[in-house]
């Protein structure tokens, strides 16, 4: 077991000791638009989260022409191809949004679902990659992923634990983050195991983070507790808006609550020393009958 406490991603240090790195994850939710992408990306910046990750998908490799055929009812068009092609930025798109989040100061990276797709990405310089949970089974794309030489964060939704051992093996230990997480959109919290994030920093040594799909704040602010060092959620400008990660996101007010109290709990966690602190000597002095 390697025993690795901290990743550098970009000019943050991710693991033991240090602040949460905060990823917003935009994902499809900007509904194929770069004006609520770059909304999304402004909400992020406000709320005081250090990344924004998008997603990238070449549509005619990660779905089968059967599955593109389907019919299915969407405003860009009367099948899932139609969707799926219209929900996807391309290299354009994707050099707009670099220049906007250079513009507004925050970081931004990608899951890629396939290797052309870790191509495109890798054009912008990212200070890491995202692997999907439905991607951890992907040899290939896992080595092809590692070998642009960049930090990995991997999702382990959907995932045996043996599965998860093998991604691992593929990937080693070097700059890699896990992210305990649930793959149900949303998800239930009984379903969420939160406690899996300290066993698999104890099994791995390497720092562990958690990405959640749950519909509240206060379990992602629970993850934080039990050892979470990096923090991911969807987010939204509205969740009633069209589409189908839009249930499972944090919304404008909701993000801001979430930072401040990560930013609160880390405050409040300490260094587990246990002392008397200088604001209860007088408290002490006035209530203690002996010992003082």
């Amino acid at each position: 077991m390697t025993n690795q406490s901290t990743v550098r991603i970009g000019n943050a240090n991710v693991g033991d000791g240090q602040p949460s790195y905060v990823i917003a994850e935009i994902g499809i939710n900007h509904n194929g638009d770069l004006g609520v992408a770059k909304k999304l990306i402004s909400l992020a910046v406000a709320s005081g989260c250090d990344a924004v990750k998008f997603q990238k998908r070449t549509v005619d490799v990660v779905y089968t022409a059967e599955e593109l055929a389907k019919p299915r009812e969407n405003p860009f068009g009367p099948t899932n191809g139609d969707l799926k092609r219209g929900l996807e930025f391309g290299p354009d798109q994707y050099r707009e949004i670099d220049n906007y989040c250079r513009q507004v100061g925050i970081p931004w990276f990608a899951s890629c679902w396939d290797e052309q797709s870790v191509d495109v990405i890798d054009a912008f310089n990212p200070p890491c990659y995202k692997i999907a949970s439905a991607s951890l089974t992907d040899d290939n794309l896992l080595r092809h992923t590692r070998a642009k030489g960049r930090p990995i964060i991997m999702s382990t939704g959907m995932s045996t634990q043996e599965q998860v051992d093998h991604a691992v093996e593929v990937l080693g230990t070097k700059d890699l983050v896990l992210m305990h997480t649930c793959s149900t959109y949303p998800s239930q919290y009984g379903e969420l195991n939160l406690r899996v994030i300290p066993a698999m920093r104890q099994r791995y040594g390497i720092p562990v983070g958690y990405s959640g799909h749950e519909t509240g704040l206060a379990s992602t602010v629970a993850a934080l507790t039990l050892g979470a060092c990096a923090i991911e959620r969807h987010i939204t400008l509205d969740r009633a808006m069209w589409g189908s990660d839009q249930a499972a996101s944090v919304g404008p007010s909701g993000l801001t609550r979430l930072v401040r109290d990560i930013r609160i709990a880390e405050e409040s966690l300490g260094d587990g020393i246990k002392r008397m602190v200088p604001s209860e000597v007088p408290v002490m002095k006035k209530l203690r009958r002996v010992g003082a």
